[in-house]
């Protein structure tokens, strides 16, 4: 009685004045402890019944796994799974099978899911769910859907869970083919209009796959929806880069009476510093102060500083930014990326020394951002210097947009030979871009001889590439040998 009234107090009292305690007063405590949240207090009552030897009956055994999957502790699991082997309970008692690939699933352990799901004799549709779930949400997606085909073979009907966790797979696989089938299955069942989740999903599915005219039609099809229904499709607009859509959503969103999350808010913000929407981020930016959520998650901060940063507004963005509780290194980024697009060199290095000051490691994009600032200011010692601790002093292994990067510093400050010798030591293949920027260098230099290797090189990696005659054309413009210079280069790789 108190146990299921919640007084799990007096129900330990009583429990523990009792002289004889079997399994039934321990399963009736533990499943108190279990439903009311205690799932630690369910553990240590349940290790403790075993060590006192109480015989465990087959609904211990599934109230022992369900305390062991919300705490996620492996050991006494597998103990209860021996348990259930020594029984032979695992061919009598499906909801027990069921219960204990659920368990091993939740811990991650696919295999030993798999394990037991394929010595169960009798299977049903929570069996096929658990399995296809486990599988969809570790992104095994291959797997899931195979299990799914598997399951419809063997003449078990899916449910609502099990077309949920295929409609993901689905999404992650690109399996456009297997989705459609299953939207159209579940489009004769009617789940869609019956379970918000399902519809969601359908959403959700069609936005992964970037079919986002399908994935609004499922949208406007819902009969009910929610702020994860709105967010699914707002989601894929901001992923595509509809910045005018996401605001129009969001605007919808608020007549309807939702009122929009952490997910719905970053996207709107997004959207405000892709299409330069600054009056409708300073009304998002007023709702999230109301809310509150500025000082509850740091993407919120960093995606307003990232918002007011790309629409200009610098100092709105170093407000924000002081004000945040927590400044990780991307709000540092954000924060850093506005003031070099703007032309503020001498404030990104400030700002980056402050960032080293509170010990906040830069990570490979902040080196993207100051060697660009670098190369803006023609700061070639600085950045010569940074490219190098890059990889000395902080184990950032250089990427494409890093040797880039230092590729146009040094062509900018007009060490183009020494360029040359920085892409001929390159881990990988130089690409067209760096290749376009020693061309670049060129034709400001007027060096001729480089300007020959480069066009080369561009022309190898993108034969299509007119602009690059054009820019070589202007090379040769002072020698008078326009047409002789271009032709020679571009016949030599003929």
């Amino acid at each position: 009685m108190y146990s299921k009234c919640g007084c799990l107090t007096a129900a330990r009292e009583v429990f523990e004045r009792l002289a004889v305690r079997n399994v039934v007063s321990w399963t009736t405590l533990i499943t108190g402890y279990a439903e009311s949240g205690h799932d630690e207090e369910a553990l240590a009552c349940f290790k403790k019944m075993q060590m006192e030897g109480v015989p465990l009956d087959s609904v211990m055994l599934v109230c022992g796994l369900r305390v062991c999957s919300n705490v996620k502790t492996l050991d006494t699991g597998q103990h209860v799974h021996a348990e259930i082997e020594r029984q032979g309970l695992l061919e009598k008692d499906l909801v027990l099978g069921n219960m204990l690939i659920d368990f091993y699933v939740k811990l991650g352990l696919l295999s030993r899911a798999q394990e037991v799901f394929d010595k169960l004799s009798v299977r049903n549709v929570y069996t096929w769910a658990i399995i296809i779930a486990g599988y969809a949400e570790y992104e095994h997606s291959g797997k899931a859907l195979d299990y799914f085909v598997e399951m419809q073979h063997s003449g078990v009907m899916p449910d609502a869970v099990t077309y949920v966790c295929c409609m993901k797979a689905c999404g992650l696989l690109g399996a456009t083919e297997t989705g459609r089938v299953i939207h159209a299955e579940i489009e004769r069942l009617g789940l869609c209009q019956r379970n918000i989740i399902v519809g969601n999903s359908l959403v959700d599915m069609y936005v992964k796959w970037g079919l986002l005219r399908e994935a609004r039609q499922a949208f406007d099809r819902l009969q009910v929806r929610n702020v994860i229904s709105w967010n699914a499709l707002i989601t894929g607009y901001a992923e595509h880069e509809y910045g005018e859509e996401v605001l129009k959503c969001l605007e919808k969103m608020f007549l309807d009476g939702i009122f929009p999350n952490i997910v719905s808010l970053v996207c709107g913000l997004k959207a405000c510093a892709s299409i330069g929407a600054i009056a409708k981020g300073i009304e998002l930016h007023g709702e999230i102060m109301r809310i509150g959520y500025l000082d509850q998650d740091d993407l919120i901060g960093n995606s307003l500083v990232d918002m007011y940063a790309k629409c200009g507004l610098l100092m709105a963005a170093q407000e924000v930014f002081d004000l945040l509780p927590t400044r990780d290194v991307v709000s540092w980024n954000s924060l850093i990326t506005g003031y070099v697009h703007f032309g503020e060199g001498k404030s990104v290095f400030n700002i980056f020394y402050n960032m080293l000051g509170e010990n906040i490691q830069p990570d490979m994009v902040t080196f993207i951002v100051v060697l660009n600032a670098c190369s803006r200011a023609g700061l070639f010692s600085e950045g010569k210097m940074l490219f190098e601790a890059m990889s000395e002093e902080y184990g950032i292994t250089s990427t494409p947009e890093h040797h880039a990067g230092i590729v146009d510093l040094f062509c900018r400050t007009g060490h183009i030979e020494k360029a040359l010798t920085i892409i001929k030591k390159l881990p990988c293949i130089p690409n067209v871009v760096i290749w376009r920027t020693v061309l670049g260098a060129c034709r400001n230099l007027g060096n001729k001889e480089f300007g020959r290797e480069a066009l080369k090189h561009v022309l190898q990696l993108d034969q299509r590439d007119s602009s690059s005659y054009v820019l070589l054309s202007q090379t040769f413009a002072e020698a008078a040998s326009v047409e002789t210079g271009a032709l020679t280069i571009a016949g030599s790789l003929l």
